[in-house]
């Protein structure tokens, strides 16, 4: 009971704070708080897969801007040295043991996992602390880009990967398409799941990787899919832009209990599928 008056304070003082500047209220980090505002990270369904093959994991450094090191988590196959690899960008709670569950499965398909870390370190296990670091992150997308960046140049240079995906859940979908059209012809396949798009057709012609994306039609950002699918189309870009009838936001997170098995699992192997046929 007590937890559930201060998130209606919190969602009060937001609501107050828009009438003095709406576009802080009203803005996109607004819109992820009401998402989840009663939600909690618990490990969810499709983050306890199993994978399908062995692996190997680890943490690891794979970049530093502006004095700032990029510690993330790197899984892939025991048994082989992949010729691809995928940045796992996570939700809004951060770089978390669920999302380390979800690399592993990535790895077990025979891809090199790398899953960046956004928020540098920091994680969330509350809405409202979730909510400031993806506003901070949303203010400062420079940053966040470099870092995507960074994590490129690692599976680049380092792991040597000869195709590189992109594929992330929630804020990590908003944040698999801008990193997808900030390196429009390096990445090879763009999975977004669920996050918040941009209109830009003239940004979007860029794009020259084959996409694929998935929302719900009970989620705020449901009538986004449909004018990014319409663009997309009109572009003759190499999209699928699937809707899930009655399915709500974070219906596949790793982390959360807005998880919804069918959607999610459908999801899944198209996911699975997409990478197959353009990354192996």
């Amino acid at each position: 009971m007590e937890s559930m008056k201060l998130v209606k304070k919190f969602s009060l003082f937001i609501l107050m704070l828009g009438f003095l500047n709406p576009s802080f209220a009203f803005g996109e980090s607004f819109g992820e708080f009401e998402d989840h505002r009663h939600d909690m990270p618990v490990t969810s369904e499709g983050a306890n897969r199993s994978p399908i093959n062995k692996i190997v994991s680890s943490e690891i450094l794979y970049g530093q801007t502006n004095n700032q090191s990029h510690k993330g988590y790197l899984a892939k196959p025991s048994s082989s040295q992949p010729k691809s690899a995928l940045i796992v960008i996570h939700e809004w709670w951060g770089l978390n043991e669920d999302i380390h569950l979800m690399a592993n499965q990535l790895a077990g398909l025979g891809y090199t996992a790398l899953a960046v870390d956004l928020y540098d370190g920091q994680t969330a296990t509350k809405p409202k602390d979730a909510y400031q670091l993806s506003t901070n992150l949303s203010n400062n997308e420079a940053t966040a880009l470099a870092n995507l960046k960074t994590a490129y140049d690692y599976l680049k240079n380092e792991v040597g990967a000869g195709k590189i995906g992109i594929i992330g859940w929630c804020l990590g979908g908003k944040w698999s398409l801008r990193g997808a059209l900030m390196l429009p012809k390096d990445i090879d396949a763009a999975v977004i799941y669920y996050g918040s798009l941009i209109d830009d057709k003239e940004r979007l012609e860029t794009l020259e990787m084959p996409i694929i994306g998935f929302v719900g039609t009970k989620d705020r950002l449901h009538k986004q899919f449909i004018a990014f699918d319409k663009d997309l189309k009109a572009l003759d870009k190499n999209a699928s832009i699937h809707f899930y009838d009655g399915a709500r936001h974070a219906f596949a997170n790793a982390s959360g209990t807005a998880y919804e098995p069918v959607a999610a699992e459908d999801s899944w192997q198209k996911t699975i599928r997409f990478l197959a046929e353009h990354l192996d």
